[in-house]
């Protein structure tokens, strides 16, 4: 559930699979699985990624895996067997995964909760409660949450929040109020930066970046961008980068970059960006965009240099596997070997694929995960 495009028909369809859901038991958590994709490397920087399965809303299928660079490993659902006394699993919807010292935070939307693990046993440690969370980000002690709040579609729900988290006693000690259905979240400096979407509301959509002052925990203002904001990435040089995801009908997705230091949007490419990675001066993209106009979806894949913020004419998959990926859903950059990870959803509704490419650009291996595989965080 992390776009509200296409993922309004996606969000329509979790609704009646809430129903479905309502009847029924909860499904036991399938066995993990263990493949082997690679050598091991003992001697790796990064020890590996946890990638977290949205699963579909209304079924308590999210789920967890984790690649193993020192053994060449891929465990698929290892949350459950990890917590086999967790009765619905990891929850309904896992909608980000952050690290910060020793403890996993796992965002679980629809369960109005994040999962806090032990890094090294996966370990359930507690369960913070917050309504309809969406993304975490760290800073100095601390783990942002970004909440709708409201109930899940409700166009009247209320203005969103930020929850404060100390990662020590794991309490939220403060919240602050943001702009309605806030998303990604990016920290510059003293200052924390929220995209506002306004998605349970169209075409009444929200158009801001909410600039928080960390200090005082109060927000500063909001910077006017683009409607249905989304993504928010901070690069090495003191900007942001933003996706805004149109309407869908005669708006289109677009990509803007603030400057933090005079709060002021810089630049606009006129073209759509459903989700990004920053790797030092390289922002790797990809878009899949739902018209209703046309019915149908556009897929495409870039790459920016951010420090001239100039679009680059090579790409990151030159293989053609990209005619094989039926619906991109996550991205992430090894910070070390610089190898790009793709997820593709495929249906919603059937396990997704997870693609490893070389800096070629070649495929070197891929491996199936759980239900709609979309978030990453790199374990050292």
């Amino acid at each position: 559930m992390k776009n509200i495009n296409y993922k309004l028909l996606y969000l329509l369809l979790g609704c009646t699979l809430l129903v479905y859901g309502s009847c029924r038991k909860a499904q036991q958590p399938v066995p993990e699985v263990v493949t082997t994709l690679f050598s091991p490397d003992p001697s790796s920087v990064v020890k590996g990624f946890y990638l977290v399965d949205e699963g579909n809303l209304g079924s308590s299928k999210a789920s967890l895996d984790y690649l193993d660079y020192t053994t060449g490993q891929f465990s698929k659902n290892i949350y459950g067997q990890a917590n086999p006394q967790v009765v619905k699993g990891l929850g309904d919807v896992g909608n980000d995964v952050g690290i910060y010292g020793s403890k996993v935070y796992i965002v679980v939307n629809n369960s109005n909760k994040v999962e806090v693990l032990n890094l090294h046993t996966n370990k359930r440690i507690t369960q913070i409660d917050i309504t309809n969370c969406r993304y975490v980000t760290f800073h100095n002690g601390k783990a942002y949450v970004s909440a709708y709040l409201g109930k899940v579609g409700d166009p009247k729900a209320p203005n969103g929040a930020v929850n404060e988290i100390d990662t020590t006693t794991l309490q939220v000690t403060r919240t602050v109020t943001v702009g309605r259905q806030p998303e990604e979240m990016a920290i510059v400096g003293e200052k924390l930066y929220v995209a506002n979407s306004g998605g349970y509301s169209p075409p009444n959509y929200e158009r801001t970046v909410s600039v928080v002052d960390l200090a005082s925990f109060t927000e500063l203002k909001r910077i006017d961008v683009a409607i249905n904001l989304d993504r928010v990435k901070a690069d090495q040089y003191g900007d942001i980068y933003v996706t805004s995801r149109g309407d869908y009908y005669n708006i289109p997705s677009k990509l803007f970059v603030i400057d933090t230091k005079t709060d002021q949007v810089k630049k606009e490419f006129d073209f759509g960006v459903s989700n990004l990675w920053i790797d030092g001066d390289i922002a790797y993209m990809y878009s899949y965009e739902f018209s209703y106009i046309t019915g149908k979806n556009t897929t495409t894949y870039s790459m920016i240099n951010v420090k001239d913020e100039t679009v680059l004419n090579t790409k990151f998959i030159t293989d053609g596997t990209e005619a094989q990926i039926k619906v991109p859903y996550g991205i992430a950059v090894n910070p070390v070997t610089k190898e790009v990870l793709v997820t593709d959803a495929k249906d919603y509704v059937s396990p997704g694929t997870l693609y490893c490419f070389s800096t070629a650009g070649k495929k070197k291996w891929s491996v199936i995960t759980g239900d709609i595989p979309g978030h990453f965080a790199f374990a050292y």
